[in-house]
């Protein structure tokens, strides 16, 4: 398995990825957010985002960018992670949840966090191995009407 920073030659398969994610939480995404969120992933636009390849195929992809806090300078977070289902079980999550922590390292972070959806129970198997659920719970406040 190879982790890297996405390169535009992966724009298809990352796509197909994305679309899996972004189905996965039944998010709408239209194709014009598809095609700026790839214009700022690849232009390390305030985003980040690695790719996993098994024999030269895209099968996992993070997205993570770096914000500062009250009480901590640089804090990462990890934004999206998904797996090509036929890829799951063979590490690839978690080497990029490892990669991702080391770019973290590399820009000083003091904190690397993610959320996931309480019912996502195959997820949340690999994190409760690898990191700390702290209990918190997540609101949205809509900033727009039908937001």
């Amino acid at each position: 398995m190879q982790i890297a920073p996405l390169a535009a030659d992966d724009r298809a398969q990352w796509e197909a990825l994305a679309r899996g994610y972004k189905d996965f939480y039944a998010t709408a995404t239209s194709d014009a957010e598809y095609a700026l969120a790839w214009q700022r992933l690849l232009a390390q636009d305030g985003v980040y985002g690695l790719g996993a390849k098994i024999d030269g195929e895209l099968v996992g992809i993070a997205h993570y960018l770096f914000h500062t806090s009250t009480w901590f300078r640089t804090t990462c977070y990890l934004q999206d992670l998904f797996t090509a289902p036929a890829a799951r079980g063979r590490g690839v999550a978690r080497a990029l949840i490892e990669a991702v922590a080391e770019a973290a390292r590399a820009q000083g972070a003091t904190r690397y966090y993610w959320l996931t959806q309480d019912s996502n129970a195959t997820a949340r198997a690999l994190y409760d191995k690898v990191a700390l659920n702290k209990g918190f719970i997540r609101y949205d406040f809509p900033l727009h009407p039908g937001g």
